[in-house]
């Protein structure tokens, strides 16, 4: 019956379709394996793997001195160009659904032109512009042009998951609430909005996470965040391989963390969906239509 079912689906392969894939594991694991061999024979001979790479993660002052400095700085960039993102975002993901023409080519612009631009382009202008024009004290000069890199590109990439979640909902409810007499900005705020939330948050997460790993760049500009710490670790201790591995752990740690809230956060929405009664176009018509003859 397995059979049967499968050859519905593709062709079974035969025995010598089955010999070769046997075949072709047993090289490319091999393979892998000898690869594998290498990389650890090239780094021990270079003394990466010993103990003593290991030994600066076990004083305090590594933490206080490097790593802990490096985490704030990229929490900060991050944390703050995601709201930002997330406001600028919704606002041109809205005004690209506009009934104004002007209002809906000016904000696609803005987002064709911002969403073309790699990250590292925008940081650099902003750092250049702001260091010329004495925006920011020289502190927070590195910290700002993260920030707007950061918020410019994946604001314009947000504004697009908006407005293909508002889209993706059906126009009966848009329908229903214009029968009711609701104005678009209400309609938008009290109906769209809520129900596009929860389709749009596993691309807003994934946005979000992006966002982390791109305030890495900011070391091009001076700014220090995680990844600059670990470099600036590797340099002090001649342990590149170490201080990598654990950057990468920590940055691990943070986004599983953050996609595992967005989970939760995406399933009490849709459960508190499911037990709120949502709005139709038949519940409307017969809301505001006289009932019929009996």
């Amino acid at each position: 019956m397995k059979s049967a079912q499968a050859s519905v689906l593709y062709d079974a392969p035969g025995p010598r379709a089955r010999a070769l894939y046997r075949a072709s594991s047993v090289v490319v694991s091999a393979l892998l394996i000898g690869l594998g061999v290498i990389i650890y024979r090239a780094l021990d001979d270079k003394g990466q793997l010993t103990s003593e790479k290991w030994e600066p993660f076990t004083m305090s002052t590594t933490w206080t001195t490097y790593i802990l400095p490096g985490l704030q700085g990229t929490l900060v960039a991050a944390a703050v160009s995601i709201v930002l993102a997330l406001i600028l975002g919704m606002a041109l993901g809205i005004a690209r659904l506009s009934d104004h023409r002007s209002v809906r080519i000016l904000a696609g612009a803005f987002v064709e032109l911002f969403r073309a631009i790699p990250v590292l382009i925008l940081m650099l202008f902003a750092y250049a512009l702001f260091a010329e024009y004495q925006v920011f004290r020289s502190k927070y000069l590195a910290l700002a042009a993260v920030i707007v890199g950061l918020t410019l590109y994946n604001g314009s990439v947000i504004a697009e998951i908006v407005r293909a979640g508002i889209k993706s909902l059906p126009q009966g409810q848009t329908e229903a609430a214009k029968a009711l007499g609701m104005r678009k900005g209400q309609i938008m705020l009290t109906i769209l909005l809520p129900q596009a939330i929860t389709v749009m948050l596993p691309a807003i997460v994934s946005q979000m996470v992006i966002a982390l790993k791109d305030s890495a760049l900011g070391y091009m500009i001076g700014y220090v965040e995680v990844v600059r710490s670990g470099q600036q670790i590797g340099a002090y201790y001649g342990n590149y391989l170490s201080a990598l591995i654990v950057v990468a752990i920590i940055m691990i740690i943070i986004n599983a963390t953050l996609t595992s809230i967005a989970t939760r956060l995406e399933k009490r929405l849709r459960r508190g969906q499911k037990q709120s009664a949502p709005v139709t176009r038949n519940t409307v018509t017969e809301n505001i239509l006289p009932a019929g003859p009996a």
